[in-house]
């Protein structure tokens, strides 16, 4: 069985079908592109899949469990987690309550321990305190955990929202545009992240990525959307040699 099963998903804005018929079936511990023109429809398929949106048609399910319909929260607590194209940390926070707040749903205490500051309070504040500087450590971010995120460069700022990502403890992750306005070098070292994770963590990861270095550098399966529909699908070498995406996506 694949950790994540696309059957015909779709969604319609009155007359306009922003994902048609989208069909995709992901194994566990897969790296995964979905790529396409601005506009195909990529960044729907996320919100389908994070119930930002709710299917107009089809379904999808996450290791067995049907999550067609669900809340934002209740995927994120099956095993869904996800980064978007715009960076969205919060910034007037340091970088390690930023991971806290993705650690939240591990929290134990009580709103009344926490208001009267009981002993449970201060030991599972100290648990979530040291699981996030674990975290934090594993991106080399350690150093720079008392700093507001808005003070770290571009590509350590990427490596933060993925952290905070992995606090929530996902089966999927989704990453979409990771390396968008990141130079070459930043753009090497994201790869080298996303493997990492995939193997540290024993992750599945779906990314939306325009940059066809990196894609075809680490994806190994591709689905390719164009208008809300699917274009091709397969191993990466033989979607972008396809003649239908060159024409469409990569140019002729």
């Amino acid at each position: 069985m694949a950790l994540l099963e696309v059957k015909n998903l779709g969604i319609h804005f009155g007359g306009l079908r922003a994902v048609d018929g989208f069909n995709v079936n992901i194994e566990k511990g897969c790296l995964y592109g979905l790529i396409g023109p601005n506009g195909a429809g990529k960044t729907t398929v996320f919100n389908l899949l994070t119930g930002v949106y709710q299917p107009t048609e089809g379904s999808f399910t996450l290791d067995g469990e049907n999550l067609t319909g669900h809340s934002t929260l209740e995927i994120s607590h099956r095993g869904i987690a996800r980064t978007f194209q715009n960076i969205r940390l919060f910034t007037k926070m340091t970088v390690l309550d930023n991971v806290k707040v993705g650690l939240n749903r591990h929290v134990k205490y009580s709103l009344a321990s926490g208001i009267l500051r009981l002993p449970s309070y201060f030991r599972d504040e100290q648990e979530l305190n040291e699981r996030a500087k674990e975290l934090l450590e594993v991106f080399d971010l350690y150093g720079e955990r008392d700093y507001l995120a808005s003070n770290l460069p571009y590509g350590k700022q990427r490596k933060l929202e993925i952290a905070r990502a992995l606090a929530t403890s996902p089966k999927l992750l989704l990453l979409d545009e990771p390396a968008a306005g990141m130079n070459p070098n930043e753009t090497a070292e994201l790869m080298e992240t996303i493997r990492f994770v995939r193997d540290q963590f024993d992750m599945t990861i779906l990314l939306i990525e325009h940059d066809m270095k990196l894609v075809s550098g680490i994806c190994e399966e591709l689905t390719v959307l164009n208008f809300g529909q699917m274009l091709a699908q397969g191993k990466p070498a033989d979607v972008l040699n396809d003649p239908k995406v060159i024409v469409a996506y990569l140019g002729e």
